[in-house]
């Protein structure tokens, strides 16, 4: 396993290369450039100015040319300055160390999908094993129906109709920020109470669709392994059928799981540009967001690649719990 894991590694540089490649490209085809912001709103700027600026920010050689550059950086683990106001470090914006570790945007995005990711597991695996052990029963009409419906809505309209009827109608919870105007004010078990609050409709909203996802993809996987010949062997046997289900067909309907929980991973990171700014949550998709629309190249790149570090790393582990859950792959 030490030398897949290391050829897995190695692996990885190339695939790393051409991802950061791809993305650099495609985002400088993208219309408009970092000085627009600053030029096109001032009638006074002469074009000998627009040409400084480009020149400034590094914008007046070839792609190619500003790639290698970027890229000498990156192997110093140097993803440079942002195209911002302020022009601080892409990795200083992207930590925020000057900030409370409950307000930075990589422990907010954490926190949020860490929350929905526990929901997503503790309510579909479970979901899903129910419905493919009672296959074509009303439980199970009822749980494909309501499946299909949680994949039919789109999350930013589920999001607006949360808080118009929870936020604006009814007045029961926060639609907007991560806490309250008086939050200073507030004593722990208050402050606490006031986070829970405000956290309530993101993360119901972002496992709403992965929850429909991943219980369907549960019971796909259990009913194919209860067709299997060791399943009927099992029960031939006399073994009960909460014995066969958890002790035989379990372990092997979880490997499509253990692919979406690798492949989970950059999630954890790089937020939902939807849904968090729907609801002004200071995290790493809105972030994202604010460069994409300030055409902020370094810091689009920053967090590209670190989501692409991290894909690579899901694709990875996902195979070591391969491994773990079937010894046959192991031996392969």
């Amino acid at each position: 396993m030490l030398t897949y894991l290391i050829k897995r590694l190695l692996e990885m540089i190339p695939t790393l290369f051409g991802i950061t490649l791809l993305s650099f490209f495609i985002i400088h085809l993208a219309p408009g450039k970092p000085t627009d912001i600053l030029t096109e709103l001032n009638p006074k700027i002469t074009p000998e100015a627009r040409l400084k600026l480009e020149k400034y920010y590094g914008l007046d050689k070839p792609i190619i040319v500003q790639y290698g550059m970027w890229l000498k950086r990156i192997v110093k683990l140097d993803f440079g300055e942002s195209f911002s106001g302020d022009r601080r470090p892409v990795m200083e914006r992207i930590w925020d160390t000057k900030k409370p570790l409950l307000e930075r945007r990589l422990f907010i995005t954490f926190l949020i999908n860490v929350l929905s990711m526990l929901i997503i597991f503790i309510i579909a695996i479970p979901v899903g094993i129910s419905s493919a052990t009672h296959q074509y029963s009303l439980y199970d009409k009822i749980t494909t129906t309501s499946v299909f419906i949680g994949f039919a809505i789109p999350s930013f309209w589920l999001a607006l109709l949360l808080m118009m009827l929870f936020g604006v109608h009814l007045g029961w919870l926060p639609i907007s920020g991560l806490k309250s105007m008086n939050y200073d004010s507030l004593t722990l078990m208050e402050k606490i109470w006031d986070r829970t609050l405000h956290l309530l409709l993101p993360v119901f909203v972002s496992s709403f669709g992965g929850l429909a996802g991943l219980s369907r993809y549960m019971r796909g996987s259990m009913l194919e392994v209860l067709r299997q010949d060791y399943v009927t062997t099992a029960r031939a046997k006399g073994l009960s059928e909460k014995r066969v289900i958890y002790g035989h067909a379990l372990r092997n309907a979880l490997l499509p799981i253990i692919t979406l929980l690798g492949l989970s991973v950059p999630g954890l990171i790089g937020g939902s540009v939807i849904f968090e700014n729907i609801f002004g949550i200071p995290g790493m998709g809105q972030l994202f967001f604010m460069g994409v629309m300030t055409r902020d190249y370094p810091l689009i790149m920053g967090i590209l690649t670190i989501g692409a570090i991290l894909t690579l790393i899901g694709n990875l582990l996902a195979d070591i719990g391969y491994m773990l859950a079937d010894p046959r792959i192991r031996v392969k």
